[in-house]
């Protein structure tokens, strides 16, 4: 049988507010971000293989996550689009279904 896995509220709101700063500036993240923030911001269910999929994406950068701006600074390209994959919330949040499932990210 397969699950269906909700993101938290605080995966959506950094989702939706990589959403907003990539319209506000114009740049930012990927169609494949843009597709998983619509996705996350609408609270629809997602399957395993997206959680995995989520995971996948934030150990690419587990290294060297980017930054928030300071203050008065623009976001980077890559702060807007770790947001739009869910910030950090999203990161905890598909590494603990992993996790919880005895499975590697």
């Amino acid at each position: 049988m397969a699950h269906d896995y909700r993101a938290p509220q605080a995966v959506r709101d950094a989702a939706r507010k990589g959403l907003e700063l990539r319209r506000r500036y114009g740049r930012g993240g990927s169609e494949a971000g843009l597709e998983v923030a619509r996705r996350l911001t609408m609270g629809r269910p997602m399957s395993l293989n997206e959680v995995r999929l989520l995971a996948q994406f934030f150990s690419r950068y587990a290294k060297d996550p980017p930054e928030p701006p300071g203050a008065g600074q623009e976001p980077s390209d890559a702060y807007i689009g770790w947001l739009l994959w869910g910030g950090d919330a999203g990161r905890e949040w598909a590494e603990e279904v992993l996790r919880g499932l005895g499975t590697a990210p």
